[in-house]
């Protein structure tokens, strides 16, 4: 079966129906460019054929390019990849105006035919850069369809002609949030905002294109650009207004993005330069300026970390391979934040709940949680007064353990300690079924020693849910000693019912994601009582790419955690334990009663609404602001090195188990800067040799927690990548 089929009605119009087989959305490949390519030729030269729909066979139009395709592009060009991209893209250019001008005289503009986007649900990337070479857009209402172009998330911009066209479209100003932010819309919103022209009835859509084909006339084909007299809503770079625009567009790439992110950069260079010259040599500039950008090591490593990887370890990568493990029905323990959010998840995705608390005010303060987020969903008009009484009503709220009959899994989500959570264990296994498996919700509790109260050690596992629960992307599951295969499947396919993404790693102090962010924190810490300027520390951590500096995060996540995590760790670790410096500023900080953010004071200082105003200023008088500041990117190296050298450890250990889990999990679990695809990708864009010289100057100065791991060394002595040496086969990519 072709991705793309053609057929001609009795009326003269031609509809080219998208449809990949064996998928459930459709995707874009280099065979498919092609075909379509094809198709659109023979729609064209055929006498018979008054117009072309453009439509899908799937419930929505497209979710974009396979990405693959752009390591294919490079691989093709061999010694020269930019080339063979360039003319790749120059390629798709071709066809999308091809699509545009179609075969109308190109100085009369007269005598084309009329090509119509049928847009039946989401039409995303390459999926709507390819209506926008179209006449008219028309779009089936469908509140649930995304209309909009968010490649930058994914470190590049749209280089199919979508950014000249949007901003030839729109301006500037108002194309920005679609092309910077990779904002996307429902069909309603997409026609208020300009992207789309028509929203109808789904079973009036292809009725309504053939009605719009067989009724267009030769101005209706032309776009505004092509057409003499065009000017640029909002101004051309060289018009007051527009010229506002750019420097206004400069300063806020800048700002959102620190200068880390090449891709927001280029696309504004492509939008600027672009403006100043005929659509056709725009076109140029972009697909330059797009090649420049898949040439650079950020974009590849984004892709391959924020879609190829993640996408492979959502499919079950790393899953052990055994029969469907889907969860009918769940047992939550612990009806706290933590606790409620999880109820919430699951119930939303369509799982039965039984949340359980030792109080039945807290279990219904729990299930209270799940009806606030569904009233917000409703005041925003994404949820209906139907969906927040069908997720409420799978949610049972109570003290009584013999509710959790019939459960096939349990989260239990209590407190941190050790005999609680044995107590809840023994409780637990005396209702449910011999075949249940249990989960502990845990961030730093040992899983093997947890697993000790358990009588099915082997159905015991740990699943490490971040905050708040409806929010966070990752879920750090945990294999203990004693785990066995269908407890990692059935977390797995937990996982991907709630619509997370799961990284599996084995049992060790603080499992992978806090291991790594633990020390990013203390670093920071650490620099303050060394007399580090505070903001140094803060703005040394954004310019390279962190959402939060360690001691906003420590704010967030609250002192006092911090205070029992130390504590812990001394207690377990004794001698050996190395963060008494840091301790102290913790614990001074917990004595004077500034929790973070939850206490409205910490190391910043916040107004009687809780938003943060600055850093405190007491802090320069308990820990005086040295007169020989470091230099940034000093501060860099340490910030980044206190995580990035506990990801090589927890790889050479075993915690770690799949190079891909490493860094898709740094970057959704604690936002380790995305520009770099994560922390061993980043390893790699440097490279080991180097890496190990930044470790050998740190650690002479700051000691051994900076001491390059066995492994990294060796790397760098046989000039190995991580990804060279360890990347998967990608099975389930």
């Amino acid at each position: 079966m072709t991705d793309f089929t053609y057929a001609v009605d009795a009326e003269g119009v031609a509809t080219i129906t998208w449809d990949v087989a064996e998928k459930s959305m459709n995707v874009m490949n280099q065979p498919g460019f092609e075909l379509l390519d094809s198709l659109i030729d023979k729609g064209l030269a055929n006498e018979g054929v008054k117009g072309i729909i453009i439509t899908s066979g799937k419930k929505d139009f497209a979710g974009g390019m396979d990405l693959n395709v752009i390591a294919q592009m490079k691989a093709a060009g061999g010694d020269n990849p930019a080339k063979s991209v360039f003319e790749a893209t120059m390629a798709m250019h071709g066809i999308l105006r091809k699509i545009e001008r179609a075969g109308m005289d190109p100085k009369t503009l007269k005598g084309g035919k009329p090509i119509v986007a049928a847009l039946p649900g989401t039409a995303l990337g390459i999926g709507f850069e390819i209506p926008l070479a179209c006449h008219r857009i028309i779009a089936a209402d469908n509140p649930k369809a995304k209309i909009g172009l968010p490649e930058i998330m994914v470190g590049i911009f749209p280089g199919a002609g979508g950014t000249t066209r949007l901003v030839r479209k729109m301006g500037a100003m108002m194309a920005a949030p679609f092309l910077l932010e990779g904002k996307l819309s429902a069909p309603k919103a997409a026609k208020a905002a300009g992207l789309i022209d028509e929203v109808v009835a789904p079973e009036d859509l292809l009725t309504r294109a053939k009605e719009w084909v067989l009724g267009a006339k030769d101005a209706d084909l032309v776009k505004p650009w092509d057409a003499k007299g065009y000017k640029m809503p909002g101004g051309a770079p060289y018009h007051p207004a527009g010229f506002m625009t750019f420097v206004g567009a400069s300063a806020m790439v800048l700002g959102k993005t620190m200068g880390v992110y090449p891709a927001a950069k280029a696309l504004l260079a492509a939008v600027y330069e672009g403006a100043l010259v005929p659509f056709d040599t725009a076109l140029k500039i972009e697909a330059r300026w797009f090649t420049n950008v898949l040439m650079n090591p950020s974009s590849s490593a984004m892709i391959r970390s924020l879609f190829i990887n993640k996408e492979a370890l959502e499919k079950g990568a790393v899953r052990p391979a055994l029969p469907d493990q889907k969860v009918a029905k769940v047992g939550v323990i612990g009806a706290g934040m933590m606790g409620a959010g999880i109820a919430y998840v699951s119930a939303n995705a369509g799982i039965e709940v039984v949340l359980v608390d030792a109080k039945q005010e807290a279990a219904d303060k729990g299930k209270a949680y799940s009806e606030g987020l569904l009233d917000k969903g409703i005041a925003r008009k994404k949820v209906t007064a139907e969906k927040k009484a069908e997720v409420l009503g799978r949610i049972t709220a109570t003290t009584d353990y013999a509710a959790l009959a019939g459960c096939d899994l349990i989260v239990e989500a209590v407190f941190e300690d050790m005999a609680i959570k044995a107590e809840v264990t023994a409780k637990v296994e005396a209702v449910v079924g011999p075949d249940c498996i249990f989960a502990t919700n845990t961030s730093t509790l040992p899983i093997s020693d947890l697993a000790k109260a358990s009588a099915r050690p082997d159905q015991f596992i740990g699943i490490h849910f971040f905050s708040p629960v409806d929010k966070m992307l990752l879920v750090e599951i945990i294999r203990g000693k004693a785990t066995g295969d269908r407890a990692v499947a059935k977390a797995l396919d937990f996982v991907r019912q709630i619509r997370k993404t799961p990284i599996v790693v084995n049992d060790a102090r603080f499992f992978y994601a806090n291991r790594c962010i633990i020390p990013y924190i203390n670093e920071g810490i650490r620099m303050v009582a060394e007399g580090v300027e505070p903001v140094l520390v803060e703005n040394a951590a954004k310019l390279v790419g962190m959402p939060l500096g360690p001691l906003q995060l420590v704010d967030e996540t609250s002192i006092d955690l911090g205070v029992k995590i130390a504590k812990a760790t001394r207690l377990a670790m004794g001698d050996a334990y190395p963060d008494g410096a840091v301790d102290a500023v913790l614990f001074a900080m917990a004595d004077q009663g500034r929790l973070g953010k939850k206490s409205n004071s910490g190391f910043y200082s916040y107004d009687d609404a809780g938003k943060r105003q600055g850093l405190w200023d007491g802090l320069a008088s308990a820990y005086p602001v040295a007169e020989d500041q470091p230099e940034l990117t000093l501060v860099q190296h340490r910030l980044l090195m206190a995580q990035v050298l506990e990801a090589v450890r927890a790889l050479e250990e075993g915690v770690l188990m799949d190079i891909r889990e490493g860094d898709v999990g740094a970057i959704l679990g604690w936002g380790f800067a995305p520009w770099s695809g994560g922390p061993l990708s980043w390893l790699d864009m440097i490279g080991a040799a180097r890496a190990v010289e930044i470790c050998d100057g740190l650690s002479a100065e700051f000691g051994a927690r900076f001491a390059a791991p066995a492994l990294l060394r060796e790397m760098a002595e046989k000039g190995e990548s991580f990804y060279g040496r360890f990347a998967p086969v990608q099975k389930a990519a």
